[in-house]
């Protein structure tokens, strides 16, 4: 659940102030906690049958055709959208270590996305989700660590003297858009459960005990980290920058030396592994496509062929696009909005009234 997006909560909250930033990050914790509840409770709730797909419940939802349309391309954008930012996020960190450690002989960011590129071709090949469960594991402690040093060093840094809280743009238009693109960071930020289906189908399910019990058990536990995490980054890095913060907390921070080094590491190790987490669904997706549709042999060279080329596919489009926080804004408005809290609600009430009608009938 704790994305790279935490390090871009201060900067959201440049954008909207206090009071409206504050409002909304509550409200997208608990509304997004709401929403994951539905999705764990709906993966079970027609006797016998296991939607272990997020396209699965929209076809049921909405229809066979219609939901394909409504959940794959939203779903496909969520997750080949935080790859792509993973790949910049991983960028960065790689150039804030070099340029802190070795400032003498900088490296262009595109070489540093290219390491991390290389990385993830050969843990692409990796099958499924519990192939990774070592890997997500090390990215769920590093996550929560790097989390921690953004905010411990904001405390030790202190108040700048010449902090404001005064939103940023200089007219009402750049306020306005600044506004739109803050909430689209903290829809990015609050987006990690558009897998949780997949996540769940990985769980043995009995009628004696349903996979929803130990799954909400690992939502309730994944939002209380969240709010740790969260929170404290986005109100204590804000309340030390002010409006003068960067669109990632960690370019922000300059001391203490070793300790920023250390978060940097953290996010790269982070990203490692959360990159495949929201891989794996567009693996499954492309692959079960050839397969059934084109009628492709499930070979270990057709593994090879698909997941490479996705991953030299998102590693041109994050050198194209280095943009941290413009990213965030982008993809959380276009995609993580809607997946996160509209799409899901509303299938929650199609699920609802259909249940409903077949009551009555």
């Amino acid at each position: 659940m704790v994305g790279a997006g935490v390090l871009g909560l201060p900067y959201a909250m440049s954008e909207l102030g206090w009071g409206p930033g504050v409002t909304v990050m509550v409200l997208s914790w608990i509304i997004t906690l709401y929403t994951l509840w539905q999705m764990v409770e709906m993966h079970e709730m027609v006797p016998g049958k296991r939607f272990d797909r997020y396209h699965e419940l929209g076809q049921h939802a909405f229809g066979e055709k219609l939901g394909l349309w409504v959940v794959v391309p939203q779903q496909l954008m969520v997750e080949v959208g935080v790859n792509i930012v993973y790949m910049i996020t991983a960028g960065k960190s790689f150039k804030k270590i070099n340029n802190i450690l070795w400032p003498d002989y900088p490296i262009r960011l595109s070489y540093h996305i290219m390491i991390f590129g290389i990385i993830q071709v050969f843990l692409s090949q990796l099958p499924n989700f519990n192939s990774i469960v070592g890997v997500s594991l090390a990215a769920a402690i590093m996550s929560v660590g790097y989390s921690t040093i953004a905010w411990v060093a904001s405390c030790h840094k202190g108040v700048a003297k010449d902090v404001e809280y005064v939103t940023r743009g200089s007219n009402n238009t750049e306020k306005i858009f600044g506004f739109l693109s803050a909430l689209g960071d903290v829809a990015f930020a609050f987006a990690g459960h558009n897998v949780v289906l997949e996540i769940q189908a990985t769980i043995p399910s009995t009628p004696e005990k349903p996979s929803k019990k130990p799954m909400m058990a690992g939502v309730i536990m994944a939002y209380f980290v969240v709010a740790l995490c969260y929170f404290p980054v986005a109100f204590i890095g804000y309340a030390v920058f002010g409006n003068n913060v960067e669109d990632s907390i960690l370019v922000s921070l300059e001391k203490p030396t070793w300790l920023i080094v250390a978060a940097n590491i953290f996010v790269i190790v982070h990203v490692i592994g959360s990159y495949q987490v929201f891989a794996m669904g567009v693996f499954d997706m492309v692959e079960s496509f050839l397969v059934k549709k084109m009628k492709f042999n499930p070979t270990r060279l057709l593994r090879i062929v698909t997941r490479t080329s996705y991953v030299a596919v998102t590693f041109m489009v994050g050198i194209s696009f280095p943009f941290f926080g413009g990213l965030l804004g982008f993809f959380g408005g276009f995609a993580f909005a809607p997946t996160t809290y509209f799409v899901r609600f509303q299938t929650s009430l199609i699920f609802c009234q259909n249940k409903l009608v077949n009551i009555i009938r």
